[in-house]
């Protein structure tokens, strides 16, 4: 974080993109005019978003966002990207759900107008707790709140995953089940391993994120329980705030169909990275946000579902975050911003703490 560049993230010039957006669009909304187009300072490096707006008087939209699929030429975080697939689960999430979720309008399978997928969606108003810094550091609206606002905070996102897993009807979801054989968390992980085996096709594999597959054999559960819509990327990082209220549900790249705990350990995971981050450059982070214990017993009121077998899900999600940091660290490499150390697990930000998970010793 303070001793490496900025990842880029991406090799796609605005302005073109813009260019090329007002052509495509005149063909939906001939006489249509693209205006405002800017990048978000907050893009990701697995799927870019561009914001627009639609001057038109027939627009069914004026405010847009649109999800761009990565450049396949820019040494891409994930193997493929359907942006079909996130159109649909997106649509489906508003039609059976009460969770904001923007209202997705166009879709683009064709590569040809703008150099990948992409599909268009309605744009919300709002804040994002920041990832660069973190929340967790100081000097932002997040860590600025008061304990308060905080726990209004913390109470409306959990109890967005908590409606998502009660509200969908699980059967709609199974198109995102992975081919192969096994129940659908066996199958999420066999994913993951094959995720992996692309990430350190021809360079040096991580001898951590082995020894935590392994780890997660011996803690594998007795009883996974039954699949739901997983939101798949569920932190907080990727919801629009009204104040301290969610508007806007973002980012369903990652969907799944797989038990309850596989998103809820994610969401608890990714919360301690950036404490454990930040508690390492000498601030004391946020410590009574999101804890694990406050977050199990308010799903638990909320659903029913008592949360179980939390170490291995907790393991697992630090262990498919390593896999990502390891892919974009050897992005880094490839576009010479970084050297690749003897050690590749020196490359995943988080090794201690997923060294301690995997001995046992982490919570």
């Amino acid at each position: 974080m303070a001793t490496a560049p900025r990842p880029r993230t991406s090799t796609r010039e605005p302005e073109e993109l813009g260019r090329r957006l007002g052509a495509w669009l005149d063909g939906r909304l001939p006489g249509a005019e693209v205006t405002n187009v800017s990048v978000p300072g907050s893009n990701g490096m697995s799927s870019e978003t561009l914001l627009f707006d639609i001057e038109h008087p027939d627009t069914p939209l004026r405010a847009c966002a649109l999800r761009l699929a990565a450049d396949p030429a820019a040494y891409t975080v994930f193997p493929t990207y359907d942006m079909a697939r996130q159109h649909r689960v997106m649509s489906l999430v508003a039609e059976h759900t009460d969770l904001p979720v923007p209202r997705v309008q166009w879709l683009e399978e064709d590569p040809g107008p703008l150099g990948a997928p992409f599909f268009v969606m309605a744009r919300a108003e709002g804040r994002v707790p920041p990832d660069v810094m973190p929340y967790t550091y100081e000097g932002n609206w997040l860590h600025a709140a008061t304990d308060a606002e905080r726990g209004v905070l913390q109470e409306a996102s959990i109890s967005l995953l908590a409606r998502l897993h009660d509200q969908f009807p699980a059967e709609e979801a199974e198109f995102l089940l992975p081919t192969g054989e096994g129940c659908p968390l066996h199958r999420h992980v066999e994913a993951q391993r094959a995720y992996y085996a692309w990430v350190v096709g021809g360079l040096s594999p991580s001898p951590l994120i082995e020894r935590a597959f392994a780890r997660l054999e011996e803690l594998w559960p007795a009883d996974p329980g039954p699949a739901v819509l997983n939101w798949g990327d569920a932190r907080i990082g990727n919801v629009v705030y009204d104040g301290f209220t969610p508007v806007a549900v973002l980012d369903w790249e990652m969907a799944a169909y797989a038990p309850r705990e596989v998103d809820l350990g994610w969401t608890v995971y990714l919360h301690r990275f950036f404490q454990d981050l930040t508690v390492s450059f000498g601030q004391s982070g946020l410590p009574d946000f999101l804890r694990r214990e406050d977050l199990e017993r308010r799903y638990a009121e909320l659903t029913g579902h008592t949360p179980r077998d939390m170490e291995f899900h907790t393991l697992y999600a630090a262990l498919r975050h390593a896999i990502v940091m390891l892919r974009i660290a050897y992005r880094q490499a490839h576009f010479g911003e970084v050297e690749v150390p003897a050690d590749p697990d020196g490359l995943i930000l988080h090794h201690a703490s997923l060294a301690a998970m995997v001995q046992g010793t982490y919570w």
